[in-house]
């Protein structure tokens, strides 16, 4: 992985957590029916989730408060402790892609519930997506001796949600993955993610 240079992946079909879907959906207690549905569900979206990844490793340098994350400068304390002990930034967006979305907006106009699911199902892909890069990137990064932290979102803690903007415009997420950014900093597709995620400095 070069700093500066953007690259793509690509997911399919990921395991997914029945539990955390039915947390998604505000929904934890299950029935016979509920198991059904879901069933259904997964089995529709199945073919419409294709997880996609725009990422780049950047250099990270701090000046007494401020952190330069190499695409932008922010003084978020939030951040500033998640990256730690951290000499470079792996920078990534993660998308479940359009489809879903577009299913999800036909199923609401005649079942609430199935679209209620299907859109805790898209939640969790795309967490699954976020999770499995994250966990292939660790991987790359032990075998150099290096580590890499939990990833933190704009929005989270005082990390402002407007770096939205400088995200997405470094990562060129509209060409790299087909996802857009609105006035109001909305994602489409919706069920999509960025995330910065500090690389520890050498741990052996």
């Amino acid at each position: 992985m070069n700093n500066a240079r953007i690259s793509v992946r690509s997911y399919g079909v990921l395991p997914l957590d029945r539990s955390e879907i039915l947390r998604y959906a505000g929904t934890p207690a299950t029935s016979p029916e509920l198991d059904c549905l879901l069933d259904a569900c997964l089995a529709k979206s199945e073919a419409l989730l294709r997880g996609r990844v725009c990422f780049s490793v950047l250099p990270l340098h701090r000046k007494e408060q401020i952190l330069d994350l190499t695409f932008a400068t922010t003084a978020s304390a939030s951040l500033g402790r998640a990256l730690e002990g951290c000499d470079r930034i792996l920078l990534f967006a993660a998308t479940a892609g359009l489809e879903i979305d577009r299913f999800i907006f036909r199923t609401a106009k005649h079942s609430s519930a199935e679209a209620l699911l299907l859109q805790a199902i898209g939640t969790a892909y795309v967490e699954a997506v976020c999770d499995r890069f994250c966990s292939e990137i660790a991987q790359e990064l032990g075998e150099g001796g290096k580590g890499l932290r939990p990833r933190f979102s704009p929005g989270y803690g005082d990390l402002p949600l407007s770096l939205q903007r400088e995200v997405f415009s470094y990562l060129d997420c509209p060409a790299r993955i087909g996802l857009t950014l609105n006035e109001t900093l909305l994602m489409s597709p919706s069920k999509s993610v960025t995330a910065i995620a500090g690389i520890l400095k050498e741990t052996n």
